[in-house]
């Protein structure tokens, strides 16, 4: 016996079919022992990114999905290989003698239960840099898959924020969040592996000819490789009124601060019912003294989700004292003495208001581009191919700012503000900046979250013509799948883990799911 580990007796080799995956304990630790294509192997038992049990994820070959936000891992060495979440999971010794399983830990690791990749750091004759803009998760995975690649030049993260890279969709659903509980990585850190952090600075031109960035206090700097992944900016209201005093939009962590202590025991409109004006709405229904929620359709999330989820998320916040008016929107804000004291709806109706708060759209941040010869579409999407590439070299784009080939609906351009998908973004842009030709082929994965419900979305559902539903949505408890020329395309859930992220997982592996599957009474294809 080794005494520097702790072994234990997890299972009998029977007890575990191939392509099923247990939860066991050795010492105090949750490891996730899985049989898979005739071969035993034991990782740590919770997602890296919010500790989420994987027992209650899905297995699709030698990868397991998170149950709640899709993080993928493989079960053979614990690496993360899909996003959210940057690290990657404890793997531990698994032997299979005279028909008994036994997994080992050193009793040093007994407490972790997530792992940083291995990364080198900046040596400082190397004489090449990447930039990258943006302080977003496209840019810090970016700058981690870099160093996890043996680059050793210099590499620089400039973001207009005062904090380096944070949690951003905690914002929305918890406003008054502690700026340390929400940063993705300590400061420390990114010195430990040569990462520079360039907070509270701003990106306004670019000059690929001189392959260098002008700062917004003027200076230069000279780049090699360069990413943008700037994201979007809120949407502003424009009518008559929108600058008065109480009218915000959320964007960074000091919005939120902001918005936060001036909106408790007020009045509250949120213009938008888009899953940002939602979740918010959701947060002050038992904070504020009111919350009126102003929205363009009938029901909320109704171009995404369907009436149905639309009525039913509308209904869970009415319990909760939201007003809402819907297929309406917001003509004028008037004011007194400069600050926000009604707003007016097209309808007529009038709102006592003290705070507005705006979820109307997103503006893709590409102004810096101007003059920069790197293309952007019609909306200002910055254009890339499947390797993150711009149409100017060394110029590279990830994240919410861009609009890219989607595999998965056989490469259609698509532009998608997903958390998940900017940390894939910014990982095959940095393969590629190091000539390792690599694609981007992830499922977007997605999720919302009002009153403690979780709402989990995957694939990709614009243009679809039906919905096909199991369980019901009146109890609170389905799933649904979005379907486009006979084909699955998405899907949603509520309760019904772990439908989405097994999905996910078979999108992601190339399968074509039909409309007669989900139509079908028995859905032993999603092993539930």
């Amino acid at each position: 016996m080794n005494q520097e580990e702790v072994t234990e007796l997890v299972c009998q080799e029977a007890d575990l079919k191939d392509g099923q995956m247990k939860e066991v304990t050795v010492g105090d630790q949750k490891v996730l022992l899985v049989h898979s294509e005739g071969q035993y192997s034991a990782v740590g038992g919770r997602c890296s990114h919010y500790g989420a049990p994987l027992i209650k994820g899905t297995l699709v070959g030698d990868r397991v999905r998170c149950p709640f936000h899709g993080a993928c891992f493989n079960v053979r060495n614990g690496d993360i290989e899909d996003y959210p979440g940057l690290d990657s999971l404890p793997c531990y010794k698994v032997k299979v003698e005279d028909g008994k399983v036994y997994v080992s830990i050193n009793k040093n690791s007994l407490t972790v239960t997530k792992r940083v990749k291995e990364m080198c750091s900046v040596v400082p004759d190397v004489k090449h840099t990447i930039l990258l803009i943006g302080g977003g998760p496209a840019s810090l995975v970016c700058a981690e898959t870099l160093r996890q690649n043996c680059y050793q030049g210099r590499i620089v993260i400039i973001t207009k924020d005062s904090v380096p890279p944070f949690d951003k969709p905690k914002l929305s659903k918890a406003l008054n969040v502690e700026s340390s509980s929400i940063l993705l990585r300590p400061d420390d850190f990114y010195q430990r592996y040569g990462i520079e952090m360039w907070t509270k600075k701003e990106v306004v031109s670019v000059n690929p000819a001189k392959k260098e960035v002008k700062m917004s206090d003027g200076t230069l700097q000279q780049y090699d490789q360069l990413l943008i992944a700037t994201g979007c900016r809120a949407r502003p209201l424009t009518c008559p009124g929108s600058d008065l005093e109480g009218v915000k939009l959320l964007q960074s962590y000091e919005d939120a601060k902001d918005i936060y202590s001036s909106s408790l025991g007020q009045k509250v409109v949120v213009t938008g019912a888009s899953f940002i004006g939602m979740e918010v709405a959701s947060y002050f229904s038992d904070k504020a003294a009111s919350v009126a929620m102003v929205g363009s359709t009938q029901y909320p999330f109704e171009c995404t989700l369907g009436s149905e989820i639309g009525q039913l998320s509308m209904q869970m916040l009415e319990e909760k004292n939201v007003k809402f008016h819907m297929n309406d929107r917001v003509t004028e804000i008037r004011g007194e003495n400069g600050k926000v004291k009604q707003v007016v709806l097209k309808s007529g109706v009038v709102l006592e208001a003290d705070v507005v708060i705006a979820g109307i759209g997103v503006i893709p941040n590409s102004d810096l581009l101007a003059g920069s010869g790197v293309e952007v579409d019609s909306r200002k999407a910055v254009v890339v191919d499947k390797f993150m590439r711009t149409n100017v070299p060394d110029i590279f784009a990830a994240g919410d700012v861009t609009s890219f080939p989607l595999t998965i609906r056989g490469d259609q351009r698509v532009s998608i503000g997903h958390w998940q998908m900017s940390h894939a973004h910014g990982r095959v842009a940095a393969l590629n900046m190091l000539k390792k030709s690599t694609k981007i082929e992830s499922v977007p994965f997605f999720w919302t979250v009002l009153l403690g419900k979780s709402i989990r979305y995957a694939g990709y559902g614009e243009g679809y013509t039906e919905i096909i539903f199991k369980g019901k949505v009146e109890e609170r408890k389905f799933l649904a799948f979005y379907i486009k020329d006979d084909v699955v395309v998405a899907a949603a859930s509520l309760m019904f883990d772990p439908a989405v992220a097994r999905i996910a997982e078979l999108m992601a592996k190339g399968q074509i799911l039909t409309k007669a599957q989900a139509q079908a009474e028995d859905l032993s294809w999603l092993q539930m």
